[in-house]
């Protein structure tokens, strides 16, 4: 008979190792987008590896053309759903430097949190599933099922890895599985642990706009050509209106309604405006006309600006127009939309609307579609138990505006159902400085993983 208690009294008395081994792979600089970091990636991958043969699994590094894909997996349990814990090693950026508090790959304990790029985003979170597993054999019990996990290097750059991964034949079986299990989002508040069931998807590009051949003088040019500054800034400000209605052609033309009833279950949730504006250091709160909030943020598409560079950018005055102007720019999907539609719309968009004197390229970055799956699953039920264990309190089920690029692939191919289990919060900083991790909620990840492989144990495979 399996003795929740014994596994539960192992991870109270492991605490402080634990924290060590999450400090541990925080001090790799794993940042997927910089070709600089490609020795550090390779040595989170290495870390995380190592601690999954530690926890007593089979392990097994899979190359790729980039980063290696990390895979292991316990022994089967005839009769017993699979579960697939999918995460990713590699952090965004660091930058910018100078507004971290503490050094980004420094992990330094505040005010019960740690902070680190990575943190929350997703090492920590990925570290409470294999903790987890460790302490079933620690604690002298037997892993009522079988878990798997595959721990992904690219997932901050468009897991273009994985995904020629998932299109292999092989990929089907050896990560076969009833359930995938995924940390990568957050609580609805502090004190109130959630369950997603949704996420939007993303199609992200960059924008270059090519005017005269050099930068030219402003003084004896300006007047005479089109500014490449000045003709982006149009460009991109025409994209969205003042209703926050998007304005590629066809845009909403696979945007589903939102369910009343889903508008109904939010409007429930204690949630204010003026405190989440306060949160962000805002004065107010903006968005698309007719929608609240969490409804703009959880189920409709947006449309952002996320860098813009042109001219000249340094010291003192250099008067010029610049020969180039460029962006990097995003559209949050909803499930239905799909981003290689969205990138025919915007190629469409920009078509009609490329000013006199101006060239412009379009390149598609990455994207990926939305997903939403049945809140109403058995797997969803299970994990309800666990988190109730764990945390000492029922999980609402909310929605994320965030986006996991391959979730909707991984469903597609393995046939599976999602659970979204976010143990961080939305004020964690994830992609910002200062990024954080709530020490106690780790910990309180690491025991509702250590009950959820209990409670998916029951449901039937």
């Amino acid at each position: 008979m399996t003795d929740l208690k014994a596994i539960d009294h192992y991870l109270q008395q492991t605490q402080p190792k634990h924290l060590e081994q999450l400090k541990s792979l925080l001090r790799i600089p794993s940042v997927s987008a910089d070709p600089a970091y490609r020795d550090s990636v390779s040595a989170a991958a290495k870390s995380v590896l190592d601690t999954l043969a530690a926890a007593g699994l089979k392990t097994e590094l899979i190359p790729t053309d980039g980063p290696p894909l990390v895979y292991a997996e316990s022994p089967p349990v005839a009769g017993k759903p699979v579960a697939l814990v999918y995460g990713h090693y590699d952090v965004q950026p660091p930058d910018p430097l100078d507004l971290w508090t503490t050094p980004p790959f420094e992990p330094t304990e505040r005010d019960g949190n740690l902070y680190a790029r990575g943190a929350t985003d997703d090492k920590g979170q990925v570290l409470t599933h294999v903790h987890s597993v460790a302490a079933w054999k620690e604690a002298g019990q037997t892993l009522p099922m079988q878990v798997k996990f595959l721990i992904e290097g690219e997932e901050e750059v468009g897991s273009e890895q994985f995904e020629h991964y998932l299109a292999r034949p092989e990929a089907a079986d050896k990560l076969a599985a009833d359930v995938i299990v995924i940390s990568d989002s957050s609580q609805y508040a502090k004190g109130q642990p959630a369950i997603t069931y949704g996420l939007r998807g993303i199609a992200y590009f960059e924008v270059h706009f090519s005017g005269p051949k050099q930068d030219l003088h402003s003084g004896s040019f300006g007047g005479a050509v089109n500014n490449p500054a000045i003709a982006l800034s149009k460009f991109l400000a025409k994209i969205i209106d003042d209703q926050g209605r998007i304005k590629l052609p066809g845009f909403y033309d696979d945007v589903e309604p939102l369910d009343e009833s889903e508008r109904a279950m939010w409007a429930k949730l204690n949630f204010s405006d003026a405190a989440f504006a306060k949160q962000l250091g805002v004065s107010g709160l903006i968005g698309e006309a007719g929608y609240s909030t969490l409804e703009r943020r959880w189920a409709r598409p947006t449309f952002d600006i996320h860098g813009l560079w042109s001219g000249y950018q340094g010291e003192g005055g250099k008067t010029i127009i610049p020969a180039k102007a460029s962006a990097k720019i995003s559209f949050r999907l909803v499930p239905n939309q799909s981003p290689k539609r969205v990138a025919e719309q915007l190629r469409e968009y920009v078509a009609s609307n490329t000013p006199e004197g101006i060239r412009i390229e379009v390149v598609d970055l990455h994207g990926g579609p939305g997903v939403v799956v049945n809140p109403h699953s058995p797997y969803i039920a299970a994990a309800q138990h666990a988190i109730a264990a764990a945390f000492g309190k029922q999980a609402v089920l909310i929605r994320e505006g965030g986006s996991i690029p391959i979730v909707a692939n991984m469903v597609e191919k393995l046939g599976a159902d999602v659970l979204l289990l976010g143990w961080g919060l939305d004020d964690d900083g994830a992609h910002s400085p200062n990024e954080k991790f709530c020490i106690q909620d780790y910990f309180h990840g690491i025991r509702a993983s250590g009950h959820l492989w209990h409670e998916l144990s029951q449901v039937q495979a």
